[in-house]
């Protein structure tokens, strides 16, 4: 997942040092989602689609990743709301979209009937005080789009605490894991397009993570994963930056 603004020149350069068939993940700049909050923003998100528009098949997800917002930036969930209904019919067709908030008490049944209306995913997001795994499928439905999107993204905080070399597990998540794995296939059965990624944080070591998520979702007896065509399990190429 790549985070920053980058010139033409440098996106030219991902596409080309890619196989055929590698999805790049994107992410929203900051000064979209946590300065201006959609607001006199078009200049910026036309720069950023087009230029991201450079990678042609290769460009997957763009993430709008919110950061939690306290009561001084709004006041209840509604006016959210009320920002991403004048955006979202801004949103160009032929793109995938998804959207990740931080404040829990905001996953209502209406925010998502506004994804769902705009054909945007909700991004399913494991990290500290938002949904269990589980959690995810109770009540309202999560799935907003043809596709969806799972960041594991664990506690950044709390890891690096303990290290901030990542090569290796230092947290067990292998309960968790198989939670998502069973998560995963219920909404595979449905047949919806997965794009599933694991940072560090999540538990150490990403591409660990990934294999353990392959092992635990094999010996459950699940069918083959179709690489690159069903569902996609990658690890972040970049960790987020501290969310402000």
């Amino acid at each position: 997942m790549f985070t920053s603004r980058c010139s033409d020149a440098t996106v030219n350069e991902w596409a080309q040092r890619v196989p055929a068939g590698f999805i790049f993940s994107v992410k929203i700049p900051q000064i979209i989602t946590h300065d201006k909050i959609l607001v006199d923003c078009d200049d910026e998100f036309e720069l950023f689609v087009d230029t991201m528009d450079i990678l042609d098949d290769k460009l997957g997800p763009m993430i709008f990743q919110f950061p939690y917002f306290n009561r001084s930036v709004f006041r209840t969930a509604d006016e959210f709301l009320a920002r991403l209904k004048a955006f979202l019919p801004k949103l160009p067709a032929d793109y995938k979209f998804a959207i990740e908030i931080r404040n829990k008490s905001w996953l209502t049944e209406e925010f998502a009937d506004l994804l769902h209306k705009h054909k945007v995913a909700l991004v399913l997001v494991d990290r500290p005080r938002m949904p269990r795994p589980e959690e995810w499928l109770r009540g309202f439905n999560p799935i907003t789009a043809d596709w969806t999107y799972i960041r594991w993204l664990g506690d950044r905080k709390g890891i690096e605490e303990i290290t901030k070399t990542f090569n290796k597990v230092v947290v067990d998540r292998k309960e968790d894991i198989r939670s998502w794995v069973d998560v995963c296939y219920q909404i595979k059965k449905r047949g919806v397009l997965i794009y599933a990624y694991a940072n560090n944080h999540y538990a150490g070591h990403g591409p660990a993570t990934i294999e353990q998520f392959r092992d635990l979702w094999y010996s459950s007896g699940l069918p083959e994963l179709e690489r690159g065509r069903r569902m996609r399990l990658q690890t972040s190429l970049f960790d987020d930056p501290p969310t402000r």
